[in-house]
């Protein structure tokens, strides 16, 4: 999982000083196509129990992190509506309300003074993948 670049979209909409707070979050999750999954992300009195606002990141292997929520609930335009975010006491929660096969990826939370160093990797399991277009066409002499 690569955290650096996420460091410049940490503070998305968002104001505030940088302490060295860490946010926890479980190292894995999975689960079924058209499942609802839900992340973590765990903090304090002093960071999401204090009323910070949270962002959800999501980043593919080799591409750049994408946000997903900001403030908490908020989703930025483009991001699909089964992407949500909530905050009770010191817990942040991203929910996935349906999984799909492109949701599989790394997540991570940050507010604007905590941050998890490390994410969440989102496992789909059933996820139906494209046969080599060599084997598809030699399948079909069958």
């Amino acid at each position: 999982m690569a955290w650096s670049p996420l460091l410049l979209t940490l503070v998305t909409l968002c104001t505030g000083s940088w302490a060295q707070a860490v946010l926890t979050q479980p190292p894995s999750v999975s689960g079924s196509l058209g499942q609802r999954v839900t992340i973590s992300c765990t903090g304090s009195s002093s960071n999401i129990g204090g009323g910070n606002c949270v962002g959800w990141y999501q980043q593919i292997p080799g591409s750049a992190p994408k946000t997903l929520i900001y403030r908490s609930t908020s989703r930025p335009s483009g991001v699909p509506d089964r992407f949500s975010g909530s905050r009770s006491g010191n817990t942040a929660t991203l929910t996935i309300s349906s999984l799909q096969a492109e949701d599989e990826a790394d997540y991570y939370c940050a507010t604007y003074e905590s941050s998890s160093y490390h994410g969440t990797v989102l496992q789909v399991r059933g996820e139906v993948r494209q046969k080599p277009a060599l084997l598809q066409t030699w399948a079909s002499w069958d």
